[in-house]
C-alpha cells in the first residue's frame, strides 16, 4: 500500500488517489523525465531529469558541481504521464486525463560503487532499455565527476484521472461537442549519429520501440 501522510493524502478530488504500491512502480517504469524540486540557497529550483528506480529506490544523477544535487533538506520528485485532453461544453470544466506519482524524502549520496554503477544503469535503462548492455562503460575520471542520489519510495502518492468531462448538467443540452482527445507517446525511426565512424544500422533494442516489439 502507499504511505498516507500528511503530505501524500489527498484533501480534494479524494476520488482519483490510488492507493495500491504496484500502480506507482507502473507509472514511474513508464515515465522517462521527473521533475525535481529542491531548495538551493533558500530559493526553490524545479529540475526536469532523467531518473531510474530500483525497487522502492529512485536514483537521481548529475554533475558533481551542480548545486541543485546538493539539496538542502528534502526534495520533491513528481512524474506525470498525459493520457487525454478532455474537452468540456464548458471552458471551466476542460481537464486533462492523467497520471501523477508525487514523491518525497531526503536523498542519500550515494558513496558504494556498486550501487552508483547500479543506479546510473537504472537510469540509462528508464530512457533506454538494453543500451547499458552495449555501451562503453563509465570510467574513473567519468565516476568521480557524477553524483548520485537515491530517493526513498517509502513517501509517495498517486493521483489519476480517466473518463468524459464533467460537465453541469444544464449545460448537456448545449450544441457543443465534448469529449476525449487521447494522447500517447510513440517513437519514431532511430536517426543516425552523422558522425558514426562505422556503417551500422540501430540495434535492436533501439528498433523494438519503434515497431511495438
Amino acid at each position: 500500500m502507499l504511505s498516507t501522510t500528511e503530505r501524500t493524502r489527498l484533501k480534494r478530488a479524494k476520488h482519483k488517489a490510488r492507493t495500491d504500491r504496484g500502480e506507482l512502480y507502473d507509472l514511474l517504469d513508464e515515465g522517462l523525465v521527473c521533475h525535481l524540486g529542491v531548495v538551493v540557497d533558500g530559493s526553490p529550483r524545479v529540475l526536469p531529469t532523467g531518473y531510474g528506480r530500483i525497487g522502492d529506490t529512485l536514483y537521481l544523477h548529475g554533475s558533481t558541481g551542480a548545486r541543485s544535487l546538493r539539496p538542502e533538506g528534502e526534495v520533491c520528485v513528481t512524474v506525470s504521464l498525459v493520457d487525454g485532453i478532455v474537452l468540456a461544453r464548458s471552458g471551466m470544466h476542460h481537464s486533462v486525463n492523467h497520471r501523477c506519482a508525487m514523491v518525497f524524502g531526503t536523498p542519500r549520496l550515494v558513496t558504494d560503487e556498486e550501487e552508483r554503477t547500479a543506479g546510473l544503469r537504472a537510469i540509462t535503462e528508464q530512457l533506454a532499455p538494453g543500451q547499458w548492455d552495449v555501451v562503453r562503460r563509465p570510467d574513473a575520471k567519468e565516476m568521480a565527476a557524477t553524483r548520485v542520489l537515491a530517493l526513498s519510495l517509502e513517501e509517495a502518492s498517486v493521483k489519476v484521472r480517466t473518463g468524459p468531462p464533467n460537465d453541469d448538467p444544464q449545460d448537456h443540452a448545449t450544441p457543443i461537442w465534448a469529449g476525449v482527445q487521447p494522447v500517447r507517446t510513440v517513437f519514431d525511426p532511430p536517426v543516425t549519429d552523422p558522425g558514426l565512424a562505422h556503417d551500422l544500422p540501430a540495434p535492436e533494442h533501439v528498433l523494438a520501440r519503434v515497431t511495438g516489439r
